[in-house]
């Protein structure tokens, strides 16, 4: 049965959240930040197996994540190296640039600098892979905005897609702000350039992708945990959250056995449709008060937060019709702690019955309940806690806005300049930095246009019937 997972963290975004990630990783098998075992008895009845899915026993009884961190600049693994967590990895599962000055905002850069390193970052992938008695999949946490998460990651995209066929591929990636502030509040001015290659890559390479929205995190930060100006490390926790949410199953099983390849194909509407989204309940902050947190935890009361739409990590359709014909595919809530099935077949009837979950008119309804043990290492503030992970249709509403910001740079010719240095952007173009005579080449964003349009198009085939019925209902 494939066990082991191999993590990878890409750029600035990816490391912050990978190093949250472990952190709480650790806590849960009942590691030190160094990886040495801290209550044997204890953990021996959690079972060697739920700790070997994440990790590996090094010669010294330490135990070392299965992750490789990569970046082309230094700030954030240097902070990994002298931080806390110093002594958790494996150095040579670590691969920085050479030059460290980083991709510079530029998806080009990140791609090309991490194709001019591929024997060494594949070294160190391999090496990974064969430490594993049975390779379950990857899982990629990275920024779509900036250069090295967009550009970088889609590279390690089509190399794990090429040298590992077989392999599950998940991705936990952090998407831009894109509210009507986003242009004056971004630094990265090519932000929709970067993001649109990037889910061309997500849509062809990855099995699942976990869409996580800058804005949506930000909101919850203000509103469901009473943080007034949330900082960049509130918005890493809550992923690591989610991350940690999705992985229990495989960490600390339930009953049924659920494996990344089991998930993906719950959840995927079609071999391109699967941008995930993804809400937790109950959320608490460290700086809220006990008093003020969240009062029943029940099952019933989980699954009915989990469907809300405030509790959505991704930003909701600015229109309240928009958000009326949205419509969703599939969706699964696992569940941690005191899970009665019988009161979850229960819930899920009711949310079905009550219209709080609308499953697409050619799709069954298909909400799956998954039951994990939670951690014996880490006293629970709930009862239960939920993860939804859901193919939802609101998400085309991402990818438009995604097209729209692309749109209106890229029909001045804006910004591409600092592209069209790469080879891939050449006509005729190969491995390495251009020379800079060779004319420009466009169509690589004009095939990653031409997928995420066809995507959104795929995403709202499953709507057609309840536009059809809004229709009627505003014509009567």
């Amino acid at each position: 049965m494939p066990r082991e997972v191999v993590s990878l963290h890409v750029g600035q975004c990816g490391n912050q959240v990978g190093t949250e990630f472990w952190r709480q990783l650790c806590q849960e098998h009942a590691l030190s930040n160094d990886g040495t075992l801290l209550d044997t008895a204890a953990a021996a009845s959690e079972g060697p197996e739920c700790r070997d899915v994440f990790f590996y026993e090094g010669d010294d009884g330490r135990y070392i994540p299965r992750a490789l961190l990569l970046d082309l600049e230094p700030r954030v693994i240097h902070g990994v190296q002298t931080g806390d967590l110093r002594g958790l990895f494996n150095p040579e599962s670590i691969f920085l640039s050479t030059h460290g000055g980083g991709a510079g905002n530029n998806w080009g850069s990140g791609y090309h600098q991490a194709d001019s390193c591929s024997e060494d970052i594949m070294d160190m992938l391999d090496r990974e892979a064969r430490a594993c008695d049975s390779l379950q999949g990857f899982m990629l946490t990275h920024s779509i905005a900036g250069g090295t998460g967009s550009g970088m990651g889609s590279w390690m995209l089509e190399a794990i897609s090429d040298a590992f066929p077989k392999a599950t591929v998940h991705t936990y990636s952090v998407f831009p702000n894109q509210g009507a502030s986003a242009a004056s509040t971004s630094d990265v001015v090519v932000q929709p350039y970067n993001s649109l290659l990037t889910l061309k890559r997500l849509a062809h390479e990855a099995d699942a992708c976990v869409v996580l929205s800058n804005d949506a995190l930000d909101a919850i930060a203000q509103h469901q945990l009473g943080i007034k100006n949330p900082t960049v490390a509130e918005g890493n926790r809550l992923v690591s959250t989610v991350m940690a949410a999705a992985t229990a199953p495989l960490r600390f099983p339930g009953v049924v056995d659920v494996s990344m390849q089991h998930l993906a194909a719950l959840l995927a509407g079609s071999p391109w449709a699967h941008l995930l989204t993804a809400s937790y309940s109950p959320l608490t902050a460290q700086r809220a008060a006990a008093s003020a947190g969240v009062r029943s935890s029940s099952v019933q009361e989980v699954m009915r937060r989990l469907v809300l739409p405030r509790n959505a990590m991704v930003q909701a359709p600015a229109k309240p019709a928009a958000l009326r014909s949205s419509r969703y595919i599939a969706a699964a809530h696992i569940l941690q702690g005191d899970v009665n099935m019988s009161e979850a077949a229960k819930a899920r009837g009711r949310l079905t019955e009550r219209g709080d979950l609308i499953f697409a008119e050619k799709w069954p309804a298909n909400l799956q309940v998954v039951a994990a043990r939670a951690s014996p290492h880490v006293a629970a503030r709930q009862r239960v806690s939920g993860l939804m992970l859901a193919n939802h249709t609101a998400v085309r509403h991402v990818l438009n806005r995604t097209l729209e910001q692309f749109s209106r740079p890229f029909e001045k010719k804006a910004f591409l300049a600092e592209y069209t240095k790469w080879p891939m952007f050449q006509k005729g173009g190969g491995g390495g930095r251009g020379g800079g005579d060779a004319s420009p080449d466009l169509s690589e964003f004009m095939e990653a246009r031409e997928v995420v349009q066809r995507l959104s198009l795929e995403y709202a085939s499953f709507e057609a019937s309840a536009h059809t019925q809004e229709a009627a209902e505003e014509s009567g």
